[in-house]
């Protein structure tokens, strides 16, 4: 996915103001989508970490923490992570401490680093939803948000 020239994460400059306006712009449409898509469904297509996402995915499209591998990798692998600690520990405090660890680790080795998706285990714990949450919203939802993210910034480079 390539977009306009940006300042690299963390840069002291500010991006112009055109390129801020896109970012955002591009996110609300993609928060806006999967909003919709809950509503017309009755199905959970969101997930709080999706608006970090949409960040990294608008703002700073050509990181490495924006690429697919990332997103869709990071999010379900760190989803999985929390279902499977939540499931063989049971809800509390240590195991969910042990599950983000675990994530964090395991994104790392992996080199699926997505950081919005450190807070899936958390969420996970937080809902302690079912084995179906790791295909929605977690894998749906990635798939989703990066095929907008990508459409969005190859369109707008036409």
């Amino acid at each position: 996915m390539t977009a306009p020239s940006a300042p690299a994460a963390g840069a002291a400059q500010r991006p112009q103001t055109s390129r801020i306006a896109l970012a955002g712009l591009g996110a609300f449409v993609a928060l806006a989508t999967t909003g919709l898509l809950a509503e017309g469904t009755g199905q959970a297509w969101i997930l709080g970490s999706f608006g970090a996402s949409c960040i990294l995915l608008f703002g700073f499209p050509d990181s490495p923490f924006s690429q697919p591998r990332n997103v869709i990798g990071g999010h379900v692998l760190a989803s999985s992570v929390g279902l499977i600690f939540l499931h063989t520990f049971g809800p509390g405090w240590l195991p969910m401490a042990a599950a983000g660890a675990c994530a964090a680790m395991l994104m790392m080795l992996t080199r699926t680093v997505h950081p919005p998706a450190g807070s899936n285990p958390v969420i996970v714990f937080l809902l302690q939803p079912g084995w179906s949450f790791l295909l929605l919203p977690t894998a749906a939802g990635a798939v989703l948000l990066w095929l907008l993210a990508s459409t969005y910034w190859r369109c707008l480079r036409r």
